[in-house]
């Protein structure tokens, strides 16, 4: 194993951000990862996924490690269901679509997110009505302090929206190394009601949609909004919905009667902010390299050589209008470096 001094994470971000790493090494093993975190324990040390959900503002002063740990198996099934792991670095993607070719149900309305398996947990990742979270059984993680293993379950993982443990209370100490999935092997639960995936169905005269119509269906709507990361550089939605207490939405929205929003429990309603940043007139809006994109106002997108600095002034200067023009405050989903 090779640590590599003063490399480039152009293409390990997917915003495509030119900065460096002081150091970098990528790992391809369990065995590997233990034999790096021990002999570099004074080190500071930053680890990488697929660099899908990051803005790089800077170079990194530390040994970058770069989990490449590939393979996916199934480790138990039953008449109904099938429990998956896949390690670490598989592309979260090709995963998906592979367990629609095995008729294992489950992450189809998870299709073409980008990324690797190992971060999905951290962010609880969803889209289309679904999230990591109906699907996901435990995880295993190595700790950065001593390489120890540990397996956190669904409830040890305290999932919430784009939240887990791993961002919270167990912030950069451990690092995932394989994820464990359950997913049904018949009576799958189609889900076609959130967004346009029925719209798309019907465009395409489905009736009786399989995983595959529908992961089709959802690619489709994807592409149709979202740019390729390899084409444009961008991290797809960079800023979370807003949820809102009732009582304080509804005099919001006696000013901005229009505004779309969402009942989400008894007591809270999800803004979109794709909506909001539209409305505030920011959307296909290009500054230098650095922009918001034209067909999806959530998605800020680097045109070629924009530093993570303008593209992250962007999403401050939509942030404050935002709050300005509506009271509402938007998080960047995205991790700031």
């Amino acid at each position: 194993m090779e640590i590599l001094p003063n490399f480039s994470l152009k293409k390990y971000n997917s915003f495509g951000i030119e900065a460096k790493a002081k150091q970098f090494i990528a790992v391809h093993s369990t065995e590997d990862l233990k034999t790096i975190l021990q002999e570099n324990k004074s080190q500071r040390k930053f680890i990488l996924g697929g660099g899908s959900n990051m803005l790089l503002t800077k170079d990194i002063d530390a040994l970058v490690i770069h989990i490449d740990l590939k393979s996916k198996k199934i480790i138990e099934e039953d008449d109904n269901f099938v429990w998956v792991e896949s390690q670490a670095g598989e592309n979260w993607h090709e995963f998906v679509l592979w367990t629609i070719d095995q008729n294992f149900g489950g992450l189809e309305n998870m299709s073409l997110i980008p990324g690797n398996v190992g971060t999905t947990p951290i962010q609880n990742i969803g889209a289309y009505g679904t999230e990591i979270k109906d699907t996901f059984v435990s995880c295993t993680a190595m700790t950065i302090e001593n390489q120890k293993n540990k397996t956190f379950t669904k409830d040890e993982c305290h999932f919430g929206y784009r939240e887990s443990v791993f961002k919270n209370e167990a912030k950069d100490q451990y690092v995932i190394t394989s994820v464990v999935f359950k997913l049904t092997k018949r009576n799958h639960k189609i889900n076609t009601s959130y967004g346009d995936i029925s719209l798309e169905l019907e465009k395409n005269n489905i009736t009786n949609p399989s995983l595959k119509d529908v992961s089709n269906a959802v690619i489709a709507i994807r592409q149709s909004k979202l740019p390729d990361p390899k084409e444009l550089g961008n991290s797809g939605s960079f800023f979370k919905n807003p949820i809102l207490l009732k009582s304080d939405f509804e005099k919001i929205h006696q000013e901005f009667p229009e505004m779309k929003y969402f009942d989400i429990s008894e007591t809270q309603v999800k803004v979109p902010a794709g909506w909001l940043i539209e409305q505030a007139g920011f959307k296909g809006k290009r500054f230098g390299d650095a922009g918001i994109h034209k067909n999806q106002a959530l998605v800020l997108v680097n045109y070629g050589n924009a530093t993570g600095q303008e593209i992250l002034n962007i999403s401050k200067d939509i942030q404050e209008t935002i709050f300005k023009t509506f009271g509402i405050r938007i998080e960047a989903e995205v991790n700031v470096i």
